[in-house]
């Protein structure tokens, strides 16, 4: 079997010598995977994405640190490398770095699930670059053109470390209407996909993904741990799962015998993914759906007075840039508000955040502050973040937090 001619790339990187402030090598120093453009003194004029950069100390001429170029980006230097140690950037330096996040891995893959996140970007040393895996699909998003001039000697080494049959590779919207390339979103450069839905195990639940067309690489498999204890925590219960999008949370409630879930999200297609996510697992449940804007969803249910036993509200990011923080703020802790009124005498509230920028501290102290109002008791019994194979190596790359409230009356 044979990889795509496509995955070689026109370009052939070549060195950049690059020098930095002190801030910038500071960063560099304390292993940070982010060169910012304003921390550059000196770099060569015909720099373009892909291009090794070798940073050099400011005072000393030795190097510090290795990374790739990225034109596009105010990230204008990607880290590969931030040690004093000799490296050399090839085929064999990036399979042993998959071959230690594959072994991070490890403890996931031996409970009876067959899909993670064998590389996680930055935090496992891949700026700009993830992989999943889907039982034996292994979907590549790349987020940046800094990778093409490696994807001919990368994409081998994750398909034999990951043993997967089919590799498919997912482009970003920039990386889309680049010229630099030949790849298509959604081509399939190495095996044969006979079916672009694609099912797998998560902790013994069947779940499916579209890895041609669904959002980033299918599925969002970050909230693994959450969903399996949501499941857990629903037997008997009514659950409402907000923002619901394939149903995780929903049918990992299902199929631990929750009496009746409702799965809400603003996208018809996605609940009905949900729908039929549910059907791929033996349950007895009622599964009911309701398409539209949660915020408008959630106010109707409380105005017919609508209660559950759990509910589950995990929103896509609110903050995606720095002026969207404080608004950001404000929607969480009127999701927390409407989440208290439809909550059933001692039941569970479970409330996630995915946006970087609001800190998990801050997070958790708008959803006790907004709860505290409710006049209701309550106390939280779980705070979570990234599961085992999203690990997080700087302060930037954490952006998962939940928290678990029981109300006590």
């Amino acid at each position: 079997m044979f990889f795509s001619t496509k995955i070689k790339s026109k370009y052939t990187s070549k060195r950049l010598a690059v020098k930095l402030n002190s801030k910038g090598e500071q960063f560099v120093v304390q292993g940070h995977p982010w060169v910012f453009s304003n921390n550059i003194t000196k770099i060569n004029d015909d720099a373009k994405s892909g291009d090794l950069a070798i940073v050099f100390s400011k005072n000393k001429n030795r190097v510090v640190g290795l990374g790739l170029y990225d034109a596009n980006s105010p990230i204008r230097i990607k880290m590969l490398h931030s040690s004093h140690e000799k490296a050399e950037i090839n085929a064999t330096f990036f399979k042993n770095k998959i071959r230690d996040a594959y072994n991070k891995r490890q403890p996931l893959l031996k409970t009876n699930t067959n899909s993670y996140r064998l590389l996680f970007g930055e935090n496992d040393g891949f700026p700009g670059l993830i992989a999943d895996v889907y039982a034996s699909v292994l979907v590549v998003k790349i987020y940046s053109e800094i990778w093409l001039p490696y994807l001919e000697s990368i994409i081998p080494s994750l398909q034999q470390i990951a043993q997967a049959e089919t590799v498919v590779i997912r482009l970003s919207r920039s990386l889309e209407q680049s010229k630099a390339h030949q790849l298509k979103n959604g081509e399939v450069v190495y095996g044969v996909l006979e079916n672009e839905v694609v099912e797998f195990v998560e902790h013994g639940v069947n779940f499916s993904a579209n890895v041609i067309k669904g959002h980033k690489t299918g599925y969002f498999l970050d909230h693994r741990a959450n969903r399996k204890q949501v499941g857990e925590w629903s037997k008997g219960k009514t659950v409402l799962d907000v923002f619901s999008y394939a149903g995780g949370f929903s049918v990992h409630a299902l199929f631990n015998g929750a009496k009746e879930v409702t799965s809400l999200d603003i996208s018809k297609q996605a609940l009905e993914i949900a729908i039929k996510n549910g059907k791929l697992n033996n349950y007895s449940g009622k599964h009911k759906t309701i398409a539209g804007d949660a915020f408008a969803e959630l106010k109707q249910l409380i105005k017919n007075k609508v209660t559950f036993d759990v509910v589950v509200i995990d929103p896509p990011s609110f903050a995606k840039q720095a002026s969207e923080i404080e608004l950001a703020k404000k929607k969480y802790a009127q999701l927390a508000e409407l989440g208290a009124k439809l909550i059933a005498k001692k039941g569970l509230l479970v409330l996630a955040s995915c946006s970087s920028r609001v800190l998990a501290q801050q997070f958790l102290d708008i959803n006790s502050q907004t709860l505290a109002l409710s006049n209701r008791h309550f106390k939280i019994v779980l705070k979570t973040d990234h599961d085992t194979d999203h690990p997080v190596s700087f302060p930037e790359g954490a952006y998962l937090k939940c928290g678990y409230y029981r109300f006590l009356d």
